[in-house]
């Protein structure tokens, strides 16, 4: 069910804004749509606070240790400490870096004290050091005035040692003597790895803190969420004013507070197209089994349309089980979630959504005949009685053909397509009915076609006798309904919505057309289902193939066979099982699922994605 809410406006003073904004966080039911930017202080805290933490979880040891949540004082210390060790180990970093590459640059001149040059100079001898090729080096003998010490080649080229500099006549590369030679560069290389090492024993030990971190990551979320609020409420005249949606169910809870603090405020009732509304859908028991798949779709319904929690489970699971399809990978699913039980000690919505599909994999694979693909399985009496025949993946076993099996598989998938889509029709009439709405009609005409196209489907996939006549006839009233009624609402004459209704009658048109391939496309859950079996029995047939010493690689076979056919049917059923949910049953209801939901103002425990 999907909660109704109110817009409701809250006034206080000016100079009561924080205590106001302290009230509603821990009353938590306030939604505020659109907030203003928290302050940029508290942000850039956040964002540091998180990049520290995770240069940190590098540091952090395999094992987890107990930790205990530091005081606020010894955070900040350590904080500070950490923001210091790696900014230390940056600077560290990058004077090693350019250390080797100093010595790696001059590597080849061989190892030399800088300083001893220094001092030859100072005393008049002002030696110039030259890469040279050996043309421009026999000119270089050739000239009597310029002195000079052949030294060792560097990367095959002569070097040399000239007093004073050369001649522009003579072409060569001149060696800068650097600061430091390299046996300096390397004790202050070593010196720097050893300063490395104490940081990263310190940052190690700050990596035990990580959970303080999560603390503090989490309550300066909470402080941006307050100073955003807290920016977002207006002022003017010495009053302070806040917007946003309450729940209905939380009215009393709000009212009382807002007399505790002295609030004024005013409730208005909010329109179902308002884009701005969170929606809030109350699940039960049996519902919340939903809540995991729709947590990871990330889809909300908007704040008028349908809560089909109990729908979308229902044929879920249905479509589930079918596209699954084997009664063993069933008992897998389920010892799966027994397992999770059992380690967690409790049951979740997520363990207890994976034992209802178990459980209904499990009496749709028995019903088919279906344990691992392996057609002996129908040699065991037990496991041939609960098959039903018309159903049978192996109908040999019950005198059945193929072909007859087949079209009572698909008759049975289209069956399903036209209840769930009927199911959609009726749903939209009965909310019309109660909102005096005459597109209700259009649905009836939807509803129609519908069923009306499901015989046609009959006709031309498994040649089903039907009266073609009467299901064109069918689907003609159906069109007209649409065509003369989609326009309608409560808002418009009688004359507005007919004019709006016919200009779409192209569109309506197609939208027909359409409905057949609604219609069709449950197919896919016999065609899925079918290649699932197929890839089973062609790995069993494979594993088969081996006995003897070889028996190993047959089972190694047949093991991975089934895992990869366990994979591809889960993401069958993300694509197929969903689709049918979120497309064709929601596409009938005219469902868009662009709704917003609802997070009121609160102080959180968790931080947010």
């Amino acid at each position: 069910m999907i909660e109704k809410m109110n817009l409701t406006h809250i006034v206080a003073l000016e100079q009561n804004r924080d205590q106001m904004v302290s009230a509603l966080r821990d009353l938590g039911v306030l939604h505020i749509s659109e907030k203003s930017g928290a302050d940029e202080k508290i942000n850039s805290r956040f964002s540091l606070l998180q990049k520290l933490s995770l240069e940190l979880s590098e540091y952090a040891p395999k094992e987890k240790t107990a930790e205990t949540i530091l005081n606020d004082d010894d955070f900040e210390e350590m904080f500070q400490n950490t923001k210091k060790a790696l900014e230390r180990k940056a600077v560290l970093e990058e004077e090693k870096a350019n250390k080797l590459l100093s010595v790696d640059k001059i590597s080849a001149w061989g190892d030399f004290d800088p300083e001893k040059v220094k001092e030859l100079k100072e005393s008049g001898l002002d030696f110039h050091f030259y890469r040279i090729d050996k043309k421009e080096l026999k000119k270089l003998n050739e000239t009597q005035d310029i002195k000079y010490i052949k030294l060792a080649s560097v990367d095959k080229m002569d070097t040399v040692a000239v007093l004073g500099e050369l001649s522009s006549e003579i072409t060569a590369t001149e060696f800068l003597l650097p600061e430091k030679g390299i046996c300096q560069l390397k004790s202050e290389i070593k010196l720097c790895e050893t300063e490395l090492a104490e940081i990263t024993g310190t940052l190690k030990n700050y990596a035990l803190q990580l959970e303080s971190y999560k603390a503090a990551l989490i309550k300066t979320q909470n402080d941006a969420e307050f100073s955003s609020v807290k920016n977002t409420a207006k002022s003017q005249d010495g009053l302070v004013w806040l917007t946003g949606y309450i729940p209905v169910s939380e009215t009393e809870k709000f009212v009382a507070c807002a007399k505790e603090n002295g609030w004024a405020y005013q409730y208005e009732t909010v329109e179902v197209d308002d884009g701005f509304v969170p929606t809030k859908v109350k699940y039960n028991k049996l519902t919340s089994l939903m809540k995991p798949i729709f947590d990871i779709l990330g889809t909300v319904p908007g704040y008028g349309e349908y809560d089909i929690s109990f729908w979308f489970l229902s044929f879920f699971t249905l479509f589930f089980a079918m596209i699954i399809g084997d009664a063993g990978y069933g008992v897998i699913f389920l010892i799966a979630a027994i397992v999770l039980v059992l380690k967690s000690k409790k049951f979740t919505n997520a363990t207890l959504l994976l034992t209802v599909l178990s459980v209904a994999t499990i009496i749709w694979g028995a019903v088919t005949g279906t344990w691992f693909g392996l057609e002996s399985a129908m040699k065991v009496p037990f496991l041939k009685a609960l098959v039903i025949p018309s159903f049978a993946n192996y109908p040999q076993y019950f005198g059945m053909e193929t072909t007859s099996v087949q079209n009572s598989v698909m008759k049975f998938c289209f069956s399903i397509g036209v209840i769930q889509l009927s199911l959609a029709c009726l749903m939209n009439i009965r909310r019309k009915i109660t909102r005096k709405d005459l597109s209700m009609l259009a649905d009836i005409g939807w509803l129609l076609s519908i069923c009306a196209l499901y015989f046609m489907v009959l006709f031309l996939v498994i040649n089903q006798p039907t009266n073609i006549k009467i299901v064109a006839l069918v689907v003609a009233v159906g069109f007209l309904l649409v065509a003369v009624f989609g326009g309608m609402s409560p808002e418009k004459t009688f004359a507005q919505g007919l004019k709006s209704g016919l200009s779409d009658t192209f569109t309506v048109f197609l939208n027909t057309i359409s409905a057949f391939g609604n219609v069709m496309s449950y197919i896919r859950l016999f065609a899925v289902g079918m290649a699932s079996l197929a890839i089973a029995q062609s790995f069993n047939n494979m594993s088969a193939g081996f006995s003897g010493p070889l028996l190993i690689v047959g089972i190694i076979i047949a093991a991975v066979g089934h895992i990869m056919n366990i994979v591809m049917g889960f993401l069958s059923v993300v694509v197929h099982g969903v689709r049918l949910n979120l497309l064709e049953f929601s596409g009938q209801l005219g469902m868009e699922w662009s709704g917003t939901a609802y997070e009121p103002f609160k102080r959180t425990k968790q931080l947010k994605k």
